[in-house]
């Protein structure tokens, strides 16, 4: 089954908003923090360029006024053109002016995370943690663990995007494991996820400037595939090449 992924800055977003539709300009001036603002429009931006590309549309204005990225009432973002759902699963994640967005086909559970790459408390590990993730860290070399931990931690928050929970559940319902430390061309390696009950289902992580990516699906995924994004043309009324 395949997946696909794109990754976005807040330097490449359009610095106006004629992209955004009535409906996300509205909740775009509820944000009073500058910051909130900022993140907000690099997931909305982030998230309609991946849904456009996966579909294969032009990156026109005229398409994303019309296209909405709203949360179901789990809080997981769907997707929707002119008032109707599109045809497409979607999980989107935001960190440090950095965005990821995953696309797959409709009915896919699908969730992925951003990870930073730094210290994490002992406290932090014996809250959030199972006794099996615990163990995993305390093998790993001294100079490997926090990316181990922020590896776990990510795909932890992958997985419960996946069944549309998030950290309303314990983390602690979930156990993730690396599978391998071989890597596809594209730099990404298998991971697994344990559920209690026995349900297990599988996933990717990728690690590259300083940022760690997870992403976890069922049915089980193929590595992902990064979207290529056209050009952006903000004239709703041109047609641009």
């Amino acid at each position: 089954m395949n997946i696909y992924w794109l990754e976005q800055t807040e330097a490449q977003v359009p610095r106006g908003n004629s992209w955004l539709s009535d409906g996300e300009l509205l909740r775009l001036d509820s944000f009073r923090i500058p910051k909130r603002r900022a993140e907000w429009r690099l997931g909305r931006w982030t998230a309609k360029c991946a849904v456009a590309a996966f579909q294969e549309l032009p990156l026109h204005a005229s398409l994303l006024t019309r296209m909405e990225i709203r949360p179901a009432a789990t809080g997981a973002p769907e997707v929707f053109v002119t008032g109707m759902p599109t045809p497409a699963a979607i999980s989107l994640s935001h960190r440090a002016g950095r965005a990821i967005c995953m696309v797959a086909e409709p009915g896919v559970k699908l969730g992925c995370d951003l990870e930073l790459i730094e210290p994490r408390s002992q406290a932090f590990v014996t809250d959030y943690f199972t006794s099996e993730e615990q163990q995993q860290i305390e093998r790993a070399p001294a100079a490997e663990r926090s990316r181990l931990l922020a590896l776990l931690w990510s795909g932890k928050e992958s997985a419960l995007k996946a069944l549309q929970e998030g950290l309303r559940l314990d983390t602690r319902c979930v156990t993730v494991t690396r599978e391998d430390n071989a890597s596809d061309l594209h730099g990404w390696s298998r991971l697994r996820v344990l559920y209690t009950g026995g349900y297990a289902v599988r996933g990717w992580w990728r690690h590259a400037d300083g940022v760690l990516r997870t992403v976890v699906a069922d049915p089980s995924p193929a590595p992902p595939i990064r979207l290529q994004v056209p050009a952006y043309c903000p004239d709703k009324m041109a047609l641009c090449a």
